[in-house]
C-alpha cells in the first residue's frame, strides 16, 4: 500500500474523531442544561412527594439533591437509596437510576437508564414508574 493512502486514512481518522468529538461535547453540554431542568421541573418534586407518601405510611425517607442528581435515601441506613444522576459516558447522555440496598454484608445495586434516558423526553410519570418499581424491595415487610 502508498505512504500517501496510509497517511490520507490516518488523516481522515483524525479529522472525524476530532469532529465527533465536538458534536459530543455539544449533545453533553445541551443534556446538562434539560437535565438541570428536568431536575427542577419534574424529578426532585416527585421524589419530594414519594418521599411525603413513604413517612406517612410509616417509612422514613428522605430526599438529598446532591449537585447533578437527586437521591431518595433511608433514614435508617444510609446505605439504602435511590438516586437519578445523568450519564454523560456512552455515546448519548441518558438519564440512569441508581438502587442501592444493603442487607446485613450483601449489597445490591442495580443501574439502569430511566424509560428512554434523554432528559427532555422524561415525564413525572416516567419518574414515578420507575421509583415504585425500585421501592418495592424497600417496602415489603
Amino acid at each position: 500500500m502508498e505512504i500517501a493512502d496510509v497517511r490520507r486514512r490516518v488523516l481522515e481518522t483524525m479529522e472525524r474523531a476530532k469532529r465527533e468529538a465536538a458534536e459530543r461535547r455539544l449533545r453533553v453540554d445541551a443534556a446538562g442544561k434539560d437535565f438541570e431542568t428536568f431536575l427542577d421541573r419534574v424529578a426532585v418534586p416527585m421524589f419530594r412527594q414519594v418521599a411525603s407518601v413513604l413517612k406517612a405510611e410509616g417509612y422514613a425517607f428522605t430526599v438529598f439533591t446532591p449537585s447533578g442528581g437527586v437521591r431518595l435515601m433511608s433514614d435508617r441506613a444510609s446505605d439504602d437509596y435511590i438516586e437519578l444522576a445523568l450519564d454523560t459516558s456512552g455515546r448519548e447522555p441518558q438519564v440512569i437510576g441508581h438502587t442501592r440496598r444493603a442487607r446485613g454484608r450483601r449489597v445490591h445495586e442495580t443501574e439502569q437508564p430511566v424509560a428512554n434516558g434523554r432528559p427532555s423526553a422524561l415525564t413525572d410519570e416516567d419518574v414515578l414508574a420507575f421509583l415504585v418499581n425500585e421501592l418495592e424491595p424497600f417496602v415489603e415487610k
